[in-house]
C-alpha cells in the first residue's frame, strides 16, 4: 500500500458578493481540479462563494471559518480537523505578526498545519516545539482576489504525505 497523499488548496480573503463565486472559481479552476480538500480561512463575505467552490470541486472536501466580514455566514471562528493523517487547524485572524507563532501554538498546540488569513499577505513559517520537536506549519495563502499590499494574488498548495506536511507552495493566480 502506498503512502497516504493528500493535496490541499488554501484560500482566504476572497471578499466576494452574491453571485460572484465564479470570479474565484474561474481564477483557480486548475488548482481546484487537483485538490482533495479546499480550506477557506475566512472573509468569504457571501454564502454563494462556498456554493461555487462546492460546485466547481465536487470531489473535494470544503472547509471554512468565519472572517470579520462574514456576517451572513454561520461558520465557526476556529476549526480543527484531521486530513491526510495530519491535525489541521483553521482560523481567520491570527493577530499581530509579533508573537504569532507562540499564539498559534497556544491556540492549536498539537496541529501539524495552521491556516490563517486576514492580512492578504502570503506567509509560511515553521514552528518547532522544543519539548518534543513537534513541527507546526503556519500558512496564510494570501488572497486570490484582492492582493492589497502583496505583490500578487495567491493561493497555497499543501501536500500531506504519510501523515506529515511534505510541501507548502504559494502560487500566484491571475
Amino acid at each position: 500500500m502506498g503512502a497516504l497523499r493528500t493535496h490541499l488548496l488554501l484560500v482566504a480573503d476572497t471578499h466576494l458578493g452574491h453571485g460572484q463565486g465564479s470570479r474565484l472559481t474561474s481564477r483557480i479552476a486548475r488548482h481546484l481540479a487537483a485538490a482533495d480538500a479546499v480550506l477557506h480561512a475566512g472573509d468569504i463575505s457571501d454564502p454563494s462563494v462556498l456554493g461555487a467552490l462546492r460546485d466547481s470541486a465536487p470531489h473535494a472536501e470544503i472547509h471554512a471559518v468565519a472572517g470579520n466580514t462574514d456576517h451572513a455566514l454561520e461558520l465557526p471562528d476556529r476549526l480543527t480537523l484531521k486530513l491526510g493523517g495530519c491535525a489541521v487547524a483553521l482560523v481567520h485572524n491570527s493577530g499581530p505578526a509579533s508573537g504569532r507563532a507562540a499564539r498559534l501554538r497556544r491556540w492549536f498546540p498539537d496541529a501539524d498545519l495552521v491556516i490563517f488569513g486576514h492580512s492578504h499577505l502570503p506567509w509560511h513559517e515553521i514552528n518547532t516545539r522544543p519539548s518534543d520537536n513537534h513541527t507546526q506549519h503556519h500558512v496564510n495563502p494570501g488572497s486570490a482576489i484582492q492582493r492589497r499590499r502583496a505583490p500578487a494574488c495567491t493561493v497555497a498548495h499543501v501536500l500531506l504525505l504519510g501523515g506529515a506536511v511534505a510541501h507548502v507552495q504559494h502560487i500566484p493566480v491571475t
